[in-house]
């Protein structure tokens, strides 16, 4: 087998940070529908946690590259 298993690592690390934001923006759409006027402090919650989970996506990104 050739190439870098770092690439598998990465992409691995991926799939963490996608499936929470999913979760992320779809529980705040749902909220957001049944309490329209909570819509702004939600949004802000919403993108603080999404940089959070992106965070968590870049650690792994570097962490494949430095260990590889």
């Amino acid at each position: 087998m050739t190439g870098s298993i770092a690439v598998i690592g990465y992409g691995l690390a991926t799939l963490g940070p996608g499936i929470g934001i999913g979760l992320l923006v779809a529980k705040t759409q749902e909220a957001t529908a049944r309490q329209p006027e909570v819509a702004p402090t939600l949004t802000k919650n919403m993108l603080i946690g999404a940089g959070f989970i992106e965070a968590l996506g870049l650690v792994g990104f570097v962490a494949g590259l430095l260990f590889s």
